[in-house]
């Protein structure tokens, strides 16, 4: 066993699944899993931020927050699933949020960073992607 005063990794296999069971889990279950489950309750307060419609934001917010998140804890196209996960946490804290104090933002802010980490990092070991893409 590796001794905690060590500046080596003990496991970044296994730091990349409980990330991404962790940072994909509370979006798909929480974020995303809560706005598919209220979508006619959430929908009519959803506003048009960007420019692109207020239903279809919301869509896309809900493909990133579920499905991509579904994508991340599975370890399939990780890195390609945390883009939209980041792009729909800078338009949060970025465009959302812009005016808020950064304790109203803060959320949106780590989510943000923890999809540069898991494209990093990327699915590791033990994923599907492993499965899938194991002789490339």
């Amino acid at each position: 066993m590796k001794k905690i005063t060590s500046y080596l990794p003990w496991n970044t296999d296994l730091a990349s699944l409980l990330l991404r069971l962790v940072f994909g889990g509370v979006f798909l279950f929480y974020h995303g899993y809560g706005k598919i489950n209220a979508y006619n309750d959430i929908l009519p307060q959803f506003t048009d931020i960007i420019g692109i419609g207020a239903k279809l934001s919301f869509n896309l917010v809900i493909f990133a927050e579920f499905f991509c998140a579904f994508l991340v804890v599975i370890g399939f196209l990780t890195r390609l699933a945390v883009i939209p996960i980041f792009v729909t946490m800078a338009v949060a804290y970025f465009v959302a949020h812009a005016g808020a104090d950064f304790q109203v933002r803060e959320l949106s802010f780590l989510f943000m960073f923890l999809s540069i980490i898991t494209a990093i990092l990327g699915s590791g070991k033990y994923s599907v992607d492993r499965l899938v893409f194991k002789n490339r």
